[in-house]
């Protein structure tokens, strides 16, 4: 009897693994695949970048205080889709940036299937068009899922990217997987692997890092272990003592937003200590 439980053990839990790694993609991707219309756009302020609606990479803001000091693109988190992060038009745009709200393959109106290679390959060519189109400095800004995406573009030393600034981020999503399946041979299954701490290693310029207190997803001791690790760039943490991973403040006026930009525009010359908002 105590064999066959052995037995019945081994297999369910070999079917587990599988399983897990079968649907691992699943686990992580959720998008929205619902594209805009017309009057959608209009009324959030919208415009497809750079076409219109059929070859898009993503959203940039019509309204911009002028004179435009730069463009942010935002690498969105690992669900919804890109046009639910119009916080950070709202906030950048009266600040005197012109802000791309990029969009993956697989999310939105988009084809594709989303995975670390497709997403990040795709990101290398927004850079570059928007470097075409609009000149520098590019300031990147990755929200959890997309941080892993902006680390991955800054480990690229051909890509004028001028700062980036890091949401929620993780230090690496296996380490994040193996604590959340602590029962799974998780270095040996994971596909994604969006690395922060290897990519951000030789990256020279200004790195911004935003963790919450409260975050139940991304614990902030990942966050913080990221930020550690960064030695090439100067750096900043901000630590939100009230937000949680989904509820970090947004609003426009709040103060952060413009000590992040003034940050990656103006570095300083040496690391600083953490500031809380």
């Amino acid at each position: 009897m105590l064999l066959r439980i052995i037995l019945y053990s081994v297999v369910l839990y070999i079917a587990l693994t599988a399983l897990v790694f079968l649907l691992q993609r699943r686990l992580l991707y959720h998008p929205s695949v619902n594209p805009l219309s017309a009057s959608d756009l209009q009324a959030l302020g919208l415009q497809y970048w750079p076409a219109s609606g059929i070859d898009y990479r993503g959203f940039i803001n019509t309204r911009v205080s002028t004179p435009v000091k730069g463009t942010v693109m935002v690498f969105h988190g690992n669900g919804g889709a890109a046009s639910d992060r119009l916080f950070y038009t709202r906030a950048l745009a009266p600040l005197g940036y012109r802000v791309l709200l990029m969009e993956y393959p697989g999310y939105g109106g988009r084809a594709g299937k989303p995975s670390e290679a497709s997403f990040i390959a795709d990101a290398k060519q927004s850079v570059a068009l928007a470097h075409h189109h609009f000149g520098v400095p590019l300031f990147l800004w990755g929200e959890s899922l997309g941080a892993g995406v902006v680390a991955a573009l800054a480990a690229d030393s051909t890509l004028p990217i001028a700062g980036v600034a890091l949401i929620t981020p993780w230090d690496s999503l296996t380490r994040l997987a193996q604590r959340l399946f602590w029962f799974l041979p998780v270095r040996w299954l994971v596909r994604d692997r969006y690395d922060n701490v290897r990519n951000l290693q030789a990256y020279d310029k200004p790195v911004a890092v935003l963790i919450a207190e409260r975050d139940d997803i991304i614990p902030k001791a990942h966050g913080l272990r990221l930020y550690e690790s960064i030695q090439s760039s100067p750096k900043k943490l901000w630590v939100f003592e009230q937000g949680g991973h989904n509820n970090w403040p947004r609003l426009p006026q709040e103060p952060w937003w413009q000590e992040v930009m003034l940050f990656l525009y103006s570095p300083l010359p040496t690391p600083v200590e953490p500031m809380e908002p």
